[in-house]
């Protein structure tokens, strides 16, 4: 058995045993099976006597991400309210001296019914009318392997401004510094940021990193997973579905029945897409440098 087969082994093992505490019942592990599609973590479907169950682990990660993780999935199921599928949260548990591991409810894999992207519009429409007093999130957490910054703050322009693009580009400073002329023109778009963004945005409760492979079809229907979640203004959401694409106009058609955006939301699509830019940037360098520093430069 390699060394891998024995780690996985142990998780499986690890998390049966949290299964068992937090059920009240005796949880028997019938099965493992490895599950792909993830770049990140390792994943596989844990076969019970209690029922399927997802599983997702790793060591080589930040220590809380998990936890994290837990969190947003989460305060997505309170805001969904059955309208679009979020996985149920079973444990959590954070990297130490064993990896740390996710397990949840096993969304199996289903057909599309016809009317997925008019239940996703609706359902997403439903969580970002889910509301705060104020922007950001009861713990930092993360965008992919990104710390994100979500200290709470009553504007959002001072949010966007503060708790992500500057925050992260002192990020990339230390990994992957910019010159000095670029880092000038992302100063320069910092200080009209205020003048960008409208004042009327308010708190609503986001996925956060909402692209086509963070939305799966299962037979419950449509379902998010992987989150970045915070409170934000709702536009922010449609930066990274529109950044790669796979969301259709049936799709905001039906996101706008229950949540319509502003009339000249996509005036701003490309000013928040620049955090998605630049976390790419920060996370594999290459092209996404020149691209964050175009978009910069076309608001200013």
């Amino acid at each position: 058995m390699n060394l891998f087969s024995e780690k996985n082994n142990e998780i499986t093992e690890l998390a049966g045993q949290v299964l068992s505490e937090k059920l009240g019942e005796n949880v028997i592990i019938e099965s493992s099976e490895t599950l792909g599609g993830g770049c990140i973590n390792h994943a596989s479907k844990l076969e019970t006597n209690k029922g399927a169950f997802f599983l997702k682990w790793n060591s080589n990660c930040a220590h809380d991400i998990f936890l994290r993780e837990a969190e947003g999935l989460q305060e997505l199921k309170k805001a969904a309210q059955n309208k679009i599928a979020i996985p149920e949260v079973f444990a959590a548990k954070e990297v130490g001296d064993t990896p740390g591991f996710l397990v949840t409810e096993y969304l199996k894999p289903g057909y599309s019914t016809g009317n997925d992207d008019e239940l996703l519009g609706h359902g997403l429409a439903t969580i970002h009318n889910y509301k705060n007093e104020k922007f950001g999130f009861y713990n930092n957490n993360y965008c992919g392997a990104t710390l994100q910054n979500n200290q709470w703050k009553t504007n959002w322009a001072e949010f966007f401004r503060e708790n992500r693009l500057r925050f992260l580009l002192d990020l990339i400073q230390k990994e992957r510094p910019l010159a000095s002329n670029e880092i000038s023109v992302f100063e320069k778009l910092l200080e009209k940021i205020q003048h960008l963004i409208p004042p009327d945005n308010y708190p609503v409760l986001i996925h956060g990193d909402l692209w086509s492979g963070n939305y799966m079809i299962t037979e419950k229907g449509p379902a998010l997973i992987d989150p970045a979640t915070y409170y934000a203004s709702n536009e922010m959401e449609m930066s990274i579905m529109t950044m790669f694409g796979g969301f259709s106009q049936r799709f905001f058609n039906a996101y706008n029945e229950i949540r319509p955006l502003g009339k000249d939301w996509r005036s701003r699509n490309k000013l928040y897409q620049l955090y998605h830019v630049l976390n790419h940037f920060y996370l594999f360098g290459g092209g996404y440098r020149s691209q964050a520093v175009t978009i910069a430069k076309s608001y200013l």
